[in-house]
């Protein structure tokens, strides 16, 4: 058997300094802002003060204008402006969905856009969040697959996402206030437009910043990573990340996932269920999720049912199991489930012992569902012959 490719990509990093050589502050540790404060003129002796006040005003208030930061001198806010800036992505169109998901197309550095969705329920709001422009994996039943790879995101660009969202649902406290623990944005999944394990460190920082209790404050288990399976990075993410993980897991055997999840080809089902049996956090309180997409005819038989919960029980991991209701999008080669199909799915599951909701398919009429996501300049530059071309259709 041939040695397998390592799992680094030759994408296009960007560098921290921006046109104007002034440095982002959002997206640096707070080692790296402690640095380059101390690289500009701070004195050492003040800089981890400096940090903590300038970390509270990006992330705790939502402060982007140095003026504005009142317990810092007027000199030290001037020297600030000078040197650095407070930028996150840019909201190019914002759509609102009759159920009243929210869908953002962003643009980031060098002009590439990528997409967010806010998903409103009673007991929270979810951002679902990219971690790449494009994606790499090619998953056939997804939209976001058909747009090629283009470059990995950076922490600024990710946790900026947050921020941006922040920002609409005007989220931000104000200075001196009394605390709300009531929270618009109380969710992110990493299940947006790429995957995440293959830009882990930049997801890594930005998971940090989002987690860290003098800014945005979520808990780590608010926090929920989606991988389509990137075998060697699932323990680093408990131990680097500590958030709950998911898997687009999508099928039950080998030949049927090579299809739906290429990257089956290199950790294969077997390989991927070992990694979860072990992963660190796993527990009934934080059970891993199985994502599974019905697709009409291809995955969705009993007999899948009584594999995967053969699969789970083989291995002894603590799960739930999402089942995703396919969200057809132009020149989708899958068709969706019947509703009685899906139910009698669920229903399997849910007798061997295991959490199985049926996803509410949320935000379709804006193309803001599961899988659907791909950024509109993409979408305008292809016809429909293409996007059923590049398929497997045409």
């Amino acid at each position: 058997m041939s040695p397998k490719a390592p799992i680094t990509q030759d994408v296009m990093t960007i560098p921290r300094k921006l046109p104007e050589g002034k440095v982002n502050l959002v997206g640096l540790t707070r080692d790296q802002l402690r640095e380059v404060l101390i690289e500009h003129g701070t004195p050492e002796k003040q800089a981890k003060m400096r940090t903590g006040q300038i970390w509270q005003w990006i992330y705790q208030w939502g402060v982007r204008d140095f003026a504005l930061m009142t317990n810092l001198a007027k000199a030290y806010r001037a020297q600030l402006a000078e040197n650095f800036v407070i930028e996150i992505p840019e909201v190019v169109t914002r759509q609102v969905s009759e159920d009243g998901t929210r869908k953002y197309l962003c643009r980031i550095a060098g002009g590439h856009e990528v997409e967010v969705v806010y998903i409103p329920e009673d007991d929270r709001g979810t951002l679902c969040i990219s971690s790449q422009v494009g994606c790499t994996l090619t998953c056939s039943f997804c939209h976001t697959g058909t747009q090629k790879l283009v470059r990995n995101l950076t922490a600024a660009e990710i946790v900026g996402q947050v921020m941006m969202a922040r920002d609409d649902l005007e989220e931000w406290p104000t200075p001196g206030a009394p605390k709300d623990e009531t929270r618009l944005l109380s969710n992110i999944v990493l299940m947006g437009m790429g995957e995440p394990l293959y830009n882990f460190e930049n997801v890594r920082d930005a998971m940090k910043i989002a987690m860290d209790p003098e800014g945005i404050s979520l808990s780590r288990r608010r926090i929920t990573l989606s991988t389509s399976g990137v075998v060697p990075e699932i323990a680093r993410t408990a131990e680097e990340i500590g958030c709950l993980l998911a898997i687009s897991f999508h099928a039950t055997t080998d030949e049927t996932r090579d299809v739906l999840v290429p990257i089956n080809k290199r950790w294969n089902i077997e390989e991927l269920l070992q990694a979860l049996a072990s992963y660190p956090n796993a527990s009934n309180s934080e059970r891993i999720t199985f994502e599974y997409v019905m697709l009409d005819g291809v995955n969705d038989s009993d007999e899948d049912a009584h594999r995967l919960i053969e699969h789970i029980k083989r291995h002894k991991i603590p799960a739930k199991i999402n089942l995703i209701p396919f969200n057809e999008w132009p020149g989708a080669p899958y068709k969706r489930s019947s509703n009685n199909r899906i139910r009698a799915f669920a229903n399997i599951i849910y007798q061997a012992g295991y959490a199985s909701p049926i996803r509410k398919t949320r935000g379709e009429d804006i193309m803001a569902a599961c899988g659907q996501l791909k950024s509109a300049t993409e979408r305008a530059r292809k016809s429909r012959k293409q996007i059923e071309s590049e398929a497997g259709l045409g």
